[in-house]
């Protein structure tokens, strides 16, 4: 498996746009053209938002984000993964705990200290066993979630 950096390999943008529209806008809430936009912004290198890539020869097999204020409702949580995405050949052979991992090093490059998600499985899964801890269950787009997190280093960033 290799990672990359959306900032190196802009050709993904399409395919990445297409898993996200698929997965999570098929009620509407987006156009494609939407989520192109937020696919094109979170290719970042020095800063978040930033969207790492997994590679399995040639092909992109995943994508995972690093955001910025993912839940509005938690404005004094900054730093996210979301957007962890396999798609159908390369699920079932690690590729999204490997990105979660990818993610983790990526922040602590940036110099970020915690980072947070929100995960459908409110038993945490994969992201508890990558050490992210339980913050509280929330609402978040008519669903129930578990909000984690992981300290990083240090003072909060």
């Amino acid at each position: 498996m290799e990672f990359s950096l959306l900032n190196d390999d802009t050709n993904a943008v399409n395919t990445v746009t297409q898993w996200y529209f698929e997965q999570w806008c098929g009620d509407g809430s987006y156009t494609l053209a939407q989520v192109s936009a937020m696919v094109t912004n979170s290719a970042g290198r020095t800063s978040p938002p930033l969207t790492v890539l997994a590679k399995q020869g040639q092909h992109v097999v995943g994508a995972a984000q690093l955001k910025i204020r993912e839940m509005t409702q938690y404005p004094q949580y900054e730093f996210w993964v979301g957007g962890v995405y396999v798609c159908e050949q390369g699920r079932g052979q690690g590729v999204a705990a490997q990105m979660v991992d990818e993610i983790i090093v990526q922040a602590k490059r940036l110099g970020i200290t915690a980072l947070y998600l929100q995960t459908q499985d409110l038993c945490g899964g994969l992201y508890a066993e990558r050490g992210f801890i339980a913050v509280e269950q929330a609402q978040s787009n008519g669903y129930q979630v578990l909000i984690m997190t992981m300290k990083l280093s240090g003072e909060e960033k």
